[in-house]
């Protein structure tokens, strides 16, 4: 079994810069030394089942590999949670002196599951995100071929397709073009997580693997699936395949869909700013996903170059007065004549006025407001009270449901196939309880119950904000006295 808890030898010699900035100078180990690298605990079937067999790794015998020394992933490979180290300062980064690492994804030498006995469901909850299908077709067809899987079934309608209809049995040529589609032809909803419900399908179906495409909401349901199963001892692997277009999820390097979304977000705004400067005094207004989050307003406004100005739900915005967005506006419209302006849909909340008691979907997130018919509306009435008679022309595009329907572009296509494979291997050799995920650049598998808890925000005082405010001159907006 893998164990947690490797330590590492402190370095001898640590290299940084000189503190007068030429060549390096060398440090000892008592300056900045390494207590240990602590490796998160991975679940694994064994810790409440300890007579599970070791079984041979059929990949051994397939067509499609040729395993040589260095190809299996041992209990030492590891992924660093951190790479970049500010040596000036508090060293590393982490409580106790301590880095964390992640098991390594992999195919490992020994496995728990024989392939003939595997009953494994697949299901996608929440919403839609191009690239769900590909996952779905992967983990298939990698199920099928690599390790000899022949019971793999389809859970339809989200969380409540364990107990509310019948399994889908899939196999490579019913997924075969799936990944040329878009949204998850297994369809998908919101709520209906019923624990009790869910883990008694599994049993009764006798599911042996259960694979779980979803978000952060989706992801804390994995957890309690996976305690449950633990609860009940019961030999069903759990995994995670985490799905988010908003890039919301903690810990990995992207959500898969990200990349797709951003580059449909273009079109958008290009469409916007050809409306823009082809009218006197013209705005193109945007509203981009991004409830929590503003990654795709931001990475769409960096690769455009034809934005004006950002808001998202990470950095506060007002409108009037000195600093505020419509002095912004008035200065960019006598410049230029046009301004193209990006909005995540969860920015300006506490803005827009409220006429009723706030609402909640069936997922337990909260309704937001619609931003960009309400920022359309303001921008019309400041301009008829500050510049009455004078031309002025709004293009609202709201492109929200044309960017998380597509199908995935290549690089997720490619990203989507590494994250099944890594679920496929993870849950043969008997893992549980995680999700599989890039960090840094490496696939790793992490406790389900860290990413379900983790956020990932846009940080407005790192370098990436700081390159939208260079590339649009816009305001900081914080309110001078």
């Amino acid at each position: 079994m893998e164990t947690d808890g490797i330590t590492i030898p402190e370095n001898r010699t640590t290299v940084v810069p000189a503190a007068d900035g030429g060549g390096l100078a060398r440090l000892s180990s008592t300056d900045f030394a390494i207590t240990s690298i602590t490796l998160q605990t991975l679940p694994h079937l064994r810790d409440y089942l300890p007579d599970l067999p070791a079984l041979r790794n059929p990949i051994d015998g397939s067509r499609f590999y040729r395993p040589c020394p260095g190809f299996y992933v041992g209990p030492a490979d590891v992924v660093l949670r951190h790479i970049l180290f500010d040596l000036s300062g508090d060293y590393p980064p982490s409580p106790n002196r301590q880095i964390l690492a992640y098991h390594r994804a992999g195919p490992r030498q020994s496995i728990c599951f024989d392939p003939a006995v595997v009953r494994a469901a697949v299901v996608t909850c929440g919403g839609l995100c191009p690239g769900m299908n590909t996952v779905i077709r992967e983990l298939v067809v990698g199920l099928w071929d690599l390790y000899g899987v022949r019971q793999i079934y389809g859970i339809r309608d989200g969380y409540r397709g364990f107990y509310s209809t019948e399994p889908l049995p899939l196999e490579p040529r019913v997924v075969h073009n799936w990944h040329k589609r878009g949204g998850t032809v297994l369809a998908t909803s919101r709520g209906g997580f019923d624990l009790d419900k869910i883990v008694g399908a599994i049993e009764a179906r006798e599911f042996n693997q259960v694979y779980i495409i979803g978000g952060d909401g989706t992801m804390r349901g994995a957890a309690n699936i996976f305690q449950e199963v633990k609860r009940r001892k019961l030999n069903v692997s759990v995994v995670g395949i985490p799905k988010t277009v908003d890039n919301d999820i903690g810990i990995i390097d992207r959500s898969f869909g990200f990349q797709t979304a951003v580059e449909m977000a273009q079109q958008a705004i290009n469409a916007a700013h050809v409306e823009a400067e082809s009218a006197v005094n013209g705005i193109g207004l945007v509203k981009l996903m991004g409830r929590s989050t503003g990654h795709i307003a931001l990475h769409a406004t960096l690769s455009s170059r034809d934005v004006d100005c950002c808001l998202i739900p990470e950095n506060d915005f007002y409108l009037e007065g000195k600093g505020g967005l419509f002095e912004f506006l008035d200065q960019r419209l006598r410049q230029n004549g046009h301004a193209v302006l990006v909005v995540a849909e969860g920015a300006g909340q506490d803005l827009i006025p409220r006429t009723h008691k706030e609402e909640r979907d069936p997922s337990g997130n909260p309704v937001f407001l619609d931003v960009g018919p309400w920022l359309k509306s303001e921008l019309k009435r400041w301009w008829e009270r500050d510049h009455p008679g004078e031309l002025f022309t709004v293009k609202y595009i709201d492109p929200t449901y044309m960017i998380r329907a597509v199908p995935a572009n290549a690089t997720d296509n490619l990203y989507c196939t590494l994250l099944a494979h890594s679920a496929i291997h993870g849950v043969m050799a008997g893992h549980t309880g995680f999700v599989c995920g890039p960090i840094n650049g490496n696939y790793a598998y992490i406790p389900v119950e860290e990413v379900a808890e983790a956020g990932n925000v846009v940080d407005t005082q790192d370098h990436k904000w700081a390159w939208v405010r260079s590339v649009t001159n816009q305001p900081d907006f914080v309110k001078k006295d």
